[in-house]
């Protein structure tokens, strides 16, 4: 279930909700009471660093591809440059 942040236009209270996320956003500030609040937008909780799956999953795979094909291509303009 996700964390949703909160802030209070009226007096400046921010605070977290456990929601689902077909739950209505909170209006109501907790602190004060006013009906002033908006849900603010946080970073998330993870982040992809390092190498990262992409790296390590589809470009090594894509890189191959191309050194293969680049070999294909070097030896057919060898052979054709040998028949003439």
């Amino acid at each position: 279930m996700p964390i949703y942040e909160y802030e209070c236009r009226a007096c400046e209270h921010k605070f977290e909700e456990w929601q689902k996320i077909s739950e209505k956003p909170v209006r109501k500030c907790p602190e004060c009471g006013k009906r002033k609040v908006k849900r603010l937008i946080s970073s998330t909780s993870f982040k992809l660093k390092g190498s990262g799956w992409y790296v390590t999953d589809y470009a090594r795979k894509n890189e191959g591809n191309a050194e293969s094909d680049k070999k294909e291509a070097s030896a057919s303009s060898s052979t054709d440059t040998n028949a003439d």
